[in-house]
């Protein structure tokens, strides 16, 4: 598993540094690259020998196709699908969380915690998003909500803080996406997102080994 987390590390430096010059030849080569990283590592850790692994490497496989989608900066159908991409990723990563097993209680706190910075993010980004995102945004924030919540909910379960630390995470590196694409766009966005991405993928897997 080591080379290919070790892959993803160099790769992403090579991102930031792309995206930091405004190269996008640069960005085009390491970022599938950055990607592959966490993909192998989960194959690596074992993911296609239990149920839970095998859905936490198609929901991997997916951010590999969303994070490829999403290279374009200004073309709105590959964003779209980049979205749709993700948003399926976390349904699979919620799936594999339930299949891993969850407390119905634990569940219903969870996602009561999470509806808080849910309705925040949606307000925040309401006045910035064009009347044709507004549905495609909002089912995703309410989707990786649900994922978090699950991940909360197999914790209290199952146990593995790992689960938890990862779904946080790319919640929160989801919050640079959003910054980057609807409120404003920089570098600095990705300078904080990017690294919390990619840590948040390698995260989710190399919980298939245990």
């Amino acid at each position: 598993m080591f080379p290919f987390v070790l892959l993803t590390l160099v790769a992403l430096a090579a991102l930031l540094l792309s995206r930091w010059r405004g190269s996008q030849p640069g960005a085009w080569i390491a970022k599938p690259l950055a990607s592959a990283g966490f993909v192998a590592a989960a194959l690596a850790a074992g993911a296609t020998q239990t149920p839970y692994g095998r859905l936490v490497l198609a929901a991997l496989v997916l951010s590999w196709l969303g994070d490829v989608l999403l290279i374009p900066k200004q073309v709105k159908t590959a964003f779209l699908a980049g979205l749709l991409a993700f948003l399926l990723g976390h349904v699979a990563f919620a799936a594999a969380f339930v299949v891993r097993g969850v407390s119905l209680p634990a569940l219903a706190v969870a996602f009561a915690l999470v509806s808080i910075p849910l309705a925040l993010a949606l307000r925040w980004l309401a006045p910035h998003v064009e009347g044709p995102m507004k549905l495609p945004v909002r089912a995703y924030v309410l989707v990786i909500s649900v994922m978090v919540a699950c991940a909360g909910a197999t914790v209290w379960e199952v146990g593995n803080p790992v689960v938890l630390a990862g779904a946080l995470a790319f919640y929160a590196s989801d919050l640079a996406v959003a910054r980057a694409r609807f409120v404003a766009h920089g570098f600095a966005n990705e300078l904080w997102g990017l690294p919390l991405y990619y840590g948040a993928q390698l995260l989710l897997a190399s919980t298939v080994a245990g």
